[in-house]
Order: C-alpha cells, then structure tokens, then sequence
C-alpha cells in the first residue's frame, strides 16, 4: 500500500518526473539556464534532452551533475573533500550541515557522493524558496522534499511531527539517506551553531525514547567551508539592517537574487569534511533529567564535530587579526594576501549605505568567527 501521508512534501515520484520535464522544457527560463550548464549545446538540443528524461536518476546524472561541474568550473579555485571513508554504502544517513549557500551546500554534497560511488540524498527544501513552478520542477525533481515554516503554534506543530515522520520514514523503510542544514535558514554571520529545536524535531517520532530515536537516524555532522562567503556582501547588508530594525523584512525576489549570487560569484577554495557519524554510545552516555538537556547535548556534539572539521583560509586568519588587533596567525597568510583583503572588503562595503565601522565589523566576522569555533 503507498502512504500518502507525505505527499503534500515528498519529492516527485517517478510518474511526476516527466510532466516536470515538459514544464521545465517549455520554460521562458530554459534558455538561461541551458547556456549557463551547456554553454557547447544549442538550446534546442538541450530541450530535447530534458524532455527525454522519465527518472529522478536521468535528471540528476543529465543534468545537475554538469550544472555542479560547471559550478565548480566558473566559479571555484578548487573543490576538496573528506570523510568518505565513514560512511557504508549500504546505509543510509541523516547528514546535518553548517548552511552557508541556499543551494550549493546540498548540490555539492550530492556531487561529491554521486562522483565516489554513494547513492544521493533527499534535500530540504524551505517552503519560502518555492516561489515558481520552474523551482519547484527542478527541486522536486532533484529529490528535494518541502519544509513548512511559519504558521500558527498548532500548524508548526503539525508541520514539525510530519517532518520528522517522514526523515524516520525516508532513512528507516526507504533507505534513503537526507541532508539538512542545522538551523532554519543560512548562517549569516559565521557562527554555525545547530537548532536545539531541529533536534527536537527529530526525535518527536518517537518521543518515548530520545536516544533511539535519534540514535537510528545515524547522524553524520558535515562541514561546509568557503574560502570566500557566498552572498558576503547580502549577508553583511541585512545584518546591518536588523541591528537597525527588530524584523528584517525580506524583499520580493530576494531569496531568488541569494540562489543566483551563490551560484555565479566566485568562491575560492571549497572543502566539504563529513564528520564522525555519532554513535549510539554517545548517545546513551549523555546525561539528562529534561529532554530538553538531552536535545541541547546533541546539538552541542553537533557543533563541535563542524567546527572541528573546519577548512580555514588566509581570509579567515586575517580576518581575525584584523578584528582582535593582533597578528596571532600572521603564518597563515602573506603582507599581499592581507592587502588584497582589506582592499578587496573596502571595494565590497561601498556598495552598502550605512555606519562603515559597524559594517566593517559585521564583513570580518563572517570570516573571524569560524576561527574562534574551531579553536
């Protein structure tokens, strides 16, 4: 019998995948996106190609595995990773990453999975990012699944319980492994810490008992490192503006204007590190009177594994110095690499309005702060 419990969030089945396809091949959009990923195929060709596409498999191996090459390609220095080695390709994880880029930190993983011989994972996908049916076509076709936020108290509960039904559901009968990020939205200013409440969430499917219920969802902390902030400029200017302001208010198109930035800008050096999965013996040494304090130790462990697994930059070290005054990682970097920081930044902060000694200290702990977690 198929449970129809998730299908106002689940990915699309293989039966939707090739009506998506027409959609997204009739798309006004088709044109942009086919230059940007095929930039060597005509159009036209390329229309045929996705309308031919029946599977979510054929999706991602046709055409998201070149948009990612081609991601790295324009706009990175390099692309490492590590980790692998902990994983069994036979099981299935819950991956909980740092989040920097709305779409990258996701699509990158998969890439990096896909090229070493993993099966993909199923994707949160915030409701608030769905804004057009050509997104909703390529997220859902990607084995992206909705998250509901916002909503009244009982709504967010309701919402809450079916998500963390369908993570057990998905990892526990489907096999499928899922990437989340540890918190509702990007980190902005640099300081990655994991929701106490996302854990929470994890664990209300089987209440009864917090350490098997998180236990069997195997945990894997993931560390996502930029060596140039994706969106830094966005993230400084609405920091800026919500010391200002109580409640930043996005405006329209915002989020959408986030996704291309990250994709098109250039990021230097990334480096994913999968961490150690948490093991059930973790689990059940953690003392706690309250849920809440078991909730609260995992995210902690959570934490320290991602800040641990750090790759960091000349730009964090000097950003750093810059911001304490001291030279304590003067090693890490050269005298030019410091100038072509700090005029770099200067060049960047022009284009924001504003008090230039609160945005400077905004732009430098971006990349200060993951410093200060890793020591």
């Amino acid at each position: 019998m198929i449970n129809t419990s998730f299908d106002d969030i689940r990915p699309y089945v293989e039966e939707e995948i090739a009506p998506a396809m027409q959609r997204i091949a009739a798309s006004e959009y088709l044109p942009l996106l086919a230059q940007y990923i095929f930039p060597e195929k005509e159009v036209e060709e390329v229309r045929n190609i996705v309308r031919q596409i029946r599977t979510t498999h054929e999706f991602q191996t046709q055409v998201m595995y070149y948009f990612n090459q081609t991601v790295i390609k324009k706009s990175a220095a390099s692309f490492t990773y590590k980790g692998l080695e902990y994983l069994d390709p036979e099981k299935s994880y819950l991956f909980i990453s740092n989040h920097r880029d709305i779409m990258l930190d996701s699509a990158l993983m998969q890439y990096m999975l896909y090229c070493n011989g993993f099966k993909t994972t199923e994707i949160t996908f915030g409701d608030n990012l769905m804004s057009s049916q050509l997104i909703i076509d390529i997220g859902k076709s990607n084995k992206m699944f909705k998250v509901v936020r916002g909503g009244n108290m009982r709504d967010f509960y309701s919402k809450s319980l079916q998500l963390s039904e369908y993570l057990r559901h998905t990892i526990m009968e489907k096999n499928e492994s899922i990437w989340i990020a540890q918190r509702g939205g990007r980190t902005k200013d640099g300081n990655d810490s994991t929701d106490q409440g996302i854990i929470k969430m994890f664990c209300m499917s089987d209440a009864r008992d917090p350490v098997r219920a998180a236990g069997r969802l195997n945990i894997v902390p993931v560390a996502m490192s930029y060596e140039i902030e994706p969106c830094e400029i966005l993230k400084t200017r609405e920091l800026y503006l919500s010391r200002n302001h109580t409640n930043y208010i996005k405006q329209i198109g915002e989020d959408l204007n986030s996704i291309l930035t990250g994709i098109t800008q250039q990021k230097g050096h990334i480096h994913i590190c999968l961490g150690e999965p948490i093991r059930y013996a973790e689990l059940e040494a953690i003392e706690y009177n309250q849920p809440n304090e078991f909730y609260k130790a995992i995210a902690s462990l959570i934490d320290r594994r991602i800040h641990k697994n750090y790759k960091l930059y000349n730009n964090n070290y000097i950003a750093y110095d810059i911001r304490s005054g001291t030279d304590i990682y003067a090693s890490n970097y050269t005298a030019e690499e410091k100038t072509a920081y700090t005029e770099r930044m200067e060049q960047m902060l022009h284009y924001i309005d504003g008090d230039r000694d609160v945005l400077t200290s905004i732009f430098l702990s971006i990349y200060a702060n993951p410093v200060v977690n890793s020591q």
